[in-house]
């Protein structure tokens, strides 16, 4: 396992899986896009509606994981990674994150109060290729 590799693996798939704790202290996972920004396995930037239930699991519990995968026809390969995920409002890191097209989703541009970054930094990971898993950590 290479972590050049994998980020070249991450930076390939178009959907990500993003893991929250709820209230119950269970796991919950929703399928995303893939990050707008990546900073090594250390940090991964979304972009989600501040009136999210998601949004508010992380407020309560920054505890997270991330994940994605890759099926071929033969060959299975999946990265974790686990961390935290903070709820980011500022203007500078929304300006930052902001696409041409997210007009779609929120209709007062990159000012909409429901327009937040979600950004994970990552701890630690497991990759998983050809029936093997290996773990490592994020520095």
């Amino acid at each position: 396992m290479n972590l050049t590799s994998i980020e070249k693996f991450i930076d390939k798939q178009k959907v990500s899986f993003v893991c929250s704790v709820d209230d119950e202290k269970y796991p919950n996972v929703k399928a995303m896009l893939k990050p707008r920004k990546r900073v090594g396995l250390k940090e991964f930037y979304f972009s989600t509606n501040t009136s999210s239930m998601r949004v508010a699991q992380y407020k309560k519990n920054p505890k997270a994981s991330i994940y994605f995968y890759r099926k071929g026809l033969i060959k299975y390969v999946g990265v974790m990674l686990k961390g935290k995920m903070e709820v980011l409002t500022d203007q500078e890191t929304k300006n930052e994150i902001w696409r041409r097209g997210d007009t779609m989703f929120y209709k007062k541009g990159v000012t909409d109060p429901d327009y937040c970054v979600l950004k994970f930094t990552a701890t630690s990971g497991r990759y998983y290729c050809d029936l093997k898993t290996e773990n490592f950590d994020v520095e």
